[in-house]
């Protein structure tokens, strides 16, 4: 299908962004638009205007800083995939990018801009639910804030993005002792039917899945039985309770609800192995 008419406007900096936000309610940002453009193909997004924020330099750096590495929210899956900072600090990033999509998706489609755009169905909110993320988010006048991956996605399609902010680094932390993503998906390029992360560190062990709700969900019962000591199939168990999947062509609830044990036995298995 063809968009509904839209204007289009390139801004030169995270400032007029927000400018240009604040001017247009409807305006959408756009970066790398593997998410944006397909929405609005189908006329499901319908903004009247698109601000390239694509091209704004120093946000698509990958660096360290302390014992966090700081992803800026440009950077395109392809680097954070290829990036030897992450495969060799928080490698579950590293491989969950090299996953999505196919190559023209991977070396397009921007981190910040899979998260912001709140699919539950997406590889990247689950992993960095998991990795107990830390979101930085700019909006006018300067300000400046950090919001929780807990926090962070309110539902479908949604985050806690305010209308004028504009979410400019990810940051996570080193997670290097133990970790698994898994996901299952009918072709390599769709969207995972079920997909779970999990993440072992000194202080327990963490799993999000994904597709299994409006928003990525923390297997929290599951995380429980594991760190009190119980049995990891006995855990798996769990994995769907609290959770809301999908009923659709692709694949039932109940189908979604017994495959999600599986993987989360096999994700434990292997990141706690």
């Amino acid at each position: 299908m063809i968009p509904a008419p839209f204007a289009y406007v390139r801004v030169g900096s995270v400032d007029e962004a927000i400018a240009a936000l604040a001017a247009d309610e409807e305006a959408k940002l756009l970066a790398g638009g593997h998410s944006l453009l397909p929405a609005m193909r189908l006329r499901v997004a319908r903004p009247t205007t698109l601000i390239d924020i694509g091209r704004l330099e120093g946000f698509s750096t990958i660096r360290e800083d302390g014992d966090e590495i700081a992803i800026g929210a440009l950077a395109r899956h392809h680097d954070v995939a290829n990036s030897e900072l992450l495969q060799a600090a928080c490698p579950i990033m590293a491989f969950a990018a090299a996953q999505i999509g196919d190559p023209a998706v991977r070396h397009v489609g921007t981190i910040g801009g899979s998260v912001a755009h709140g699919d539950p169905a997406g590889d990247m909110p689950a992993v960095l639910l998991a990795l107990d993320a830390t979101f930085v988010v700019a909006g006018a006048g300067g300000m400046r804030r950090t919001i929780d991956a807990g926090s962070f996605f309110t539902g479908l399609f949604e985050t806690a993005l305010a209308p004028t902010e504009v979410l400019t680094e990810i940051r996570v932390p080193r997670a290097t002792d133990g970790w698994s993503f898994l996901k299952f998906n009918r072709r390599a390029q769709d969207w995972a039917l079920v997909g779970v992360s999990a993440v072992r560190t000194e202080r327990g062990v963490r799993v999000a899945l994904t597709n299994m709700g409006l928003t990525p969900l923390r297997a929290t019962g599951v995380e429980r039985e594991v760190d009190g000591g119980a049995d990891l199939a006995a855990a798996s168990a769990r994995a769907d309770e609290g959770t809301a999947p999908p009923d659709d062509a692709f694949a039932s609830s109940d189908y979604r609800r017994a495959l999600v044990k599986v993987l989360t036995q096999r994700a434990l298995e292997e990141a706690t192995a």
